[in-house]
Formats: structure tokens, sequence, C-alpha cells
């Protein structure tokens, strides 16, 4: 195995790819991780305090979060990306592990967005789309773009985190589903979205309704699961795991409301789009011809960085730009322009031989720009078009004109400082067959730490034949918790029939509003759906933590505390004397179809079980003793 693995890794290590793929995941998981900084600022109170609003243990929080945003942000648009990408994979991990995040409020997708995390430290996220490659082009503003080649990265940076990381935990996971009986029985997909707790806004009971289409959803995610760390490589399978893939998580995405989740895995299909189809989409996305001819002066280093700014946010290729000095005399349209004034504005031809100056000529760029036609739309309405030109005026009449000498041809580019440069760019260039030895180490280590996960958790534990007291079970337990924490490493045990035998029963929250009425809190409605934006995490300490099949009384009363105190300060009420009523309702999670269980769960009524009073920041709770027993 070790040589398997140590010549597929110099193979994929020779073979370059398009960086396009890894631009775009990079951006993905950072607007994923930026969403889900907004919701733990707005649910700031609810997770972190112990007391929501009245008890605030960690002040600091949003200061943090916010910081983090930022964080999130960097990596988003590829600002000093190796120093973003650190912060981001520190800040996971430290807000997992030392916050109630991991003890109440897992979001089902931090130890997948730590590994994912762990990833990116080694990718090239900076190849493409990337305020950094800009900044690496404008450390030599006299080099004209055309210089710098198409990026491209090995084929090993798509490979090994979607082995790992979607192969690694499809395998995993599939062994867990094997032991449920609802998977066995083809209704994998369809039990947990007939349950009020776990499905979104929309409406899938037309599907559900249709068993033979869940039976044909549910072995297929079966045989997906199983055999995607052995497949996906083909080049003849891999666009159809693509697209199965995104099927299932787009699916997971709209029809469950633990919608990070969903969002988190199909960020990495962005990873699976085989080569040939970026550069298929490259070549249909650019302008076969450029539509705007831009001419500029070729010894100003105000505008040969602009040109270097415009041509990088030119995505499409519909501008090109030219130095005034060499190619204005080849223009008969240009020939009523004076050298001297030609070289004073950036000038600008488009293809009906209309000729543009100044801020024209940049609302006329942005135009043609296609995605920024809006701007150049602002750019040329009254007021702002004249504030502009007198903004403009002030700065092209100021510029510096200097000669380019050998100096400035001779300047280097901003070093590439990241991982993946050190690592996969320059020690393979060194010692290519040394390098892919140690890698295979390294990967058979990961590989030894799934296998520790999958075996012990996923047969030995599911077949009672576990002692946990054993030295064994002790060091994988040890393993396991080094490989969570740091990797992401974790069985994958999802909406299994551990889950869901004897989850008959759940519950809501209703209120008496001012004028007496019975108000329900905007978390659980009637029909038993946790409303948005109560989704994620929020959604796991409710319906996993808080409301189980067996109901701890402990755990019930103390997230009841929290939910109450939180949303009675969002919506308004006074604590001091409000009183919640505890509602519980009947439902059915059987193994077997049922038509229309999904309105089923629904209809069925709401009883009256207790209610949650506060008075002076005390709660009192008149519940029964045993709640599972109703």
């Amino acid at each position: 195995m070790y040589k398997l693995i140590s010549a597929k890794i110099l193979e994929l290590l020779a073979k370059q790819a398009p960086a396009t793929g890894i631009g775009l995941f990079r951006i993905f998981y950072g607007l994923i991780t930026l969403q889900e900084v907004i919701f733990l600022l707005y649910f700031n109170h609810l997770i972190f305090d112990p007391i929501p609003y009245s008890d605030v243990e960690f002040p600091m929080i949003p200061f943090f979060l916010c910081l983090w945003g930022v964080i999130a942000a960097f990596i988003v648009v590829g600002y000093r990306y190796q120093f973003a990408v650190i912060c981001n994979y520190i800040i996971w991990i430290v807000f997992v592990n030392f916050t109630p995040m991991q003890r109440d409020f897992d979001g089902g997708f931090d130890l997948f967005m730590i590994g994912a995390g762990f990833f990116l430290l080694f990718m090239p996220g900076d190849k493409a789309f990337s305020i950094d490659s800009l900044r690496r082009k404008l450390s030599t503003p006299f080099t004209h773009y055309s210089a710098y080649p198409k990026p491209s990265v090995s084929a090993l940076a798509y490979t090994l985190p979607v082995a790992i990381c979607l192969g690694f935990l499809y395998f995993d996971s599939a062994i867990h589903k094997m032991f449920a009986e609802h998977w066995r029985n083809g209704l994998g997909t369809w039990l947990p979205a007939t349950q009020p707790y776990y499905v979104s806004a929309i409406d899938m009971s037309y599907l559900l309704n249709n068993k033979l289409l869940q039976n044909i959803l549910g072995y297929t995610i079966l045989i997906f699961q199983f055999t995607f760390i052995f497949f996906f490589t083909r080049r003849r399978l891999r666009s159809i795991y693509l697209l199965v893939g995104l099927g299932l998580h787009l699916g997971i995405t709209l029809s469950f409301n633990i919608y990070p989740f969903g969002l988190g895995m199909l960020s990495f299909y962005s990873l699976l789009v085989p080569f040939k189809w970026w550069r298929c989409i490259g070549r249909l996305v650019t302008a076969k011809q450029p539509s705007l001819t831009v001419f500029y002066d070729q010894l100003c280093p105000l505008c040969n960085r602009t040109v270097l700014i415009l041509n990088h946010f030119d995505i499409f290729g519909c501008i090109d730009f030219k130095s005034a000095q060499e190619y204005a005399a080849h223009y008969p349209a240009l020939a009523s322009v004076s050298d001297e004034t030609l070289l004073t504005d950036l000038y600008a031809l488009d293809s009906a031989g209309c000729i543009y100056s100044g801020v024209d000529t940049y609302a006329q760029i942005f135009m043609k720009m296609r995605y920024l036609f809006p701007l150049g739309i602002v750019l040329n309405l009254p007021g702002i078009h004249h504030f502009a030109l007198k903004k403009y005026r002030s700065i092209a009449d100021t510029r510096a004109r200097v000669p380019c000498t050998s100096t400035c041809l001779l300047s280097q580019a901003l070093p590439d400082t990241t991982l993946y440069h050190r690592f996969f760019e320059e020690l393979v260039a060194q010692k290519p067959n040394a390098f892919a030895r140690k890698l295979a180490k390294i990967v058979i280590a990961l590989l030894v730490l799934q296998l520790n996960s999958s075996i012990h958790y996923g047969l030995i534990y599911r077949l009672n034949a576990d002692n946990p007291q054993s030295p064994l079970s002790q060091a994988s337990n040890a393993a396991l918790m080094i490989s969570q924490t740091f990797l992401g490493i974790t069985p994958h045990a999802l909406y299994l029939h551990d889950h869901f035998a004897g989850y008959d029963h759940i519950l809501a929250i209703t209120y008496t509003d001012q004028n007496g009425v019975e108000q329900w809190l905007p978390f659980v409605n009637e029909q038993g759906r946790l409303l948005a934006p109560n989704w994620g995490r929020v959604h796991s300490m409710w319906a996993n933590i808080a409301v189980t099949p067996n109901i701890d009384n402990t755990r019930l009363h103390k997230l009841l505390m929290k939910v109450t105190a939180f949303w009675g300060q969002k919506i308004g009420l006074n604590l001091d004397n409000a009183v919640f009523t505890i509602k519980l309702k009947r439902i059915n999670a059987p193994s077997y179809w049922v038509y229309d269980q999904l309105h089923l769960n629904f209809a069925s009524p709401w009883t009256t079980i207790g209610t949650v009073k506060w008075h002076h920041r005390q709660i009192a709770f008149d519940l029964p003793d045993n709640i599972n027993d109703l």
C-alpha cells in the first residue's frame, strides 16, 4: 500500500490543473465561515451566556467574533491568505473546544470545517480570484499582465483533500448506516424528512409520498458513500460522483434546517469538477474579442498599476489594455488625438469606433466587464459623474511619469511564502521522490486515524463487542480525541436508529401577551417546525440535546431557561413576570414507509404539560418529573 500511495502521489504531483476550483473552494469556505460568524453574533447571548442577557460570562466574545469575521473576509477575497487560514484554523479549534459551542450547541459541521481548514493551510488557495495574486503583480508594475501565465497547481491539491475530507467521511458514515433499520429499508432520506423538528420551510411531501423514489434515493446514497473513496478519481466516473454528490447535499441544504452542513459539503464539490470542465467553462465565459480597447501611458507607474488592477477584475476578458506609446498610431480613430493629449488620460475605443477618455473610460470599463455594469451606470449619473471627474483630474494632473529603467524592469515580485509553495513546489522540485515517500507516510497515518474511528465506533461498538475499560479501547479514545480536535476525524453516525428510536414526542413554548392572548414563541411553530433563524447549531441544541427519545430533565431545564430568557428579551417581554407554557405533541418516527407521514406529524395536536415562570431573574419550572412517560 505504501508504494502504491507513493506512486500515486508522484503521478498527481506531476499533473498540472487549473487553479480555478481551489480558488472557488477558498471563497465558498470563507463565505460559509463568515455566515456562521454572523449567526454566532446574532445568537451570542443564547450560546455563550449562562443566563442570556442577565449573566454575561464572556463579554469579549462579540469582539473576538468580529475579528473572526474579518479573518473570514480575508479568506473570501484571498488577502494575506496564509496568515488568514492559520488564524481561522486556530479560532475554529478554540471556539469549538473552549466554549459552549461544543457542549450544547454542536453545529454538526464544526469538525468538518476544522478538517477542511487544516487542508487549506497547505492548499494554493491564493492562486486564483485573490488579492494576494494582484499584490504580487503590483510589486512589478512595469510588467504587462500578459506576461503572467494562467495559474496552475498540482492535481494533488485537489485529490488529497477530497479523498480524506469526503471519501473518509462517506465511508465511515456508510458503515454506521448499515446498522440503521430505516437505511436498510431504503428510507434513510425519508425518515428525518418526516420529522417536524428537522425539516425546512419547503414542503417536500410530494417527493416523500413516492415510496419508490425514496427507496431509490436511499440505496443510491448507500452505494455512493461506500464507493466514493475508491472510484471518484476515475476520469469516466468523476462527473457521475460530482452530480450525485451535488444533488445529495443540495437536497440536504434545501429540505433540512441544517443548511450549514449542506453548504459546507457542497463547497468541496468545486474540487471535484473535472479539470477539463474548468477549461471549457473558461472558454465559454471569456469574450471571443475584447469589446473595449484602453490605451494607457506605459511610463506612468500609477497607470500601470491601474491597468493591472482593472485587468485582475476583468474575469471575462472583455477589456484589452495597450500601451499608448506603442499601439495608438495603429488605430485611425485616434488620429485626431494628439500624442501629448493621449498620455494625459486613459483613452478607450469601443467596437463601434467611439472614443472615451478619463472618467468616461472607467464607466465604459465597468459596463463592459458585465458583472460591474451597475457601477458603470452609477458613475455616469449626474452629480456622481461631476464629483468623479473632479477627483480624477486632481489625481491625473499630478501623477508622476518616470522612465522605465533597467532597475524597474528587473524588480522582483513579492515572494510566495505559502506552505503550498514551500512544500509542494520548492521541495518537490528538489527531491520529488523523497517528498512523495514522506507524504505517503502522512497519508497512511491519517488513514490509520480514520480506521481507528470507523472500526472502533462503526463496527466494534455497534456490535456490542467494546470494553470501555480495556487499554486498547482507552488508547483508541485518546487517538480519536486528538484526531477529532485537530483534524476533524470523528464518527459520522448522524440521524440513525439510535437517534430516532423512541422519538415520539416534541415540545414547543408559548407565552401570554399583554392582552391575555396565547402566542407562540418565535422558536417552534404550531406544526412543530423550528423557525428560522433557529437553525443550524440552535436546532441541534433543541432537537438533539434538549428534546430526545429519553429527555433528561436537567438538560431540558437548562435549555428551556436559555431559550425563554433569550427570546423573551428579543420580543420585548418583561421577564420579571413572564409565564411560558410548555406544550407536547405526539409524533411518529417509523422505520417503514407511511404515506404522508410529515403532514400526519404536523397535524398531531398539542397538549399543555406545564409552565416556566421568571421572577426577579429566577426561573421556576412546573413540569412533570418524567416527560418520557406522558
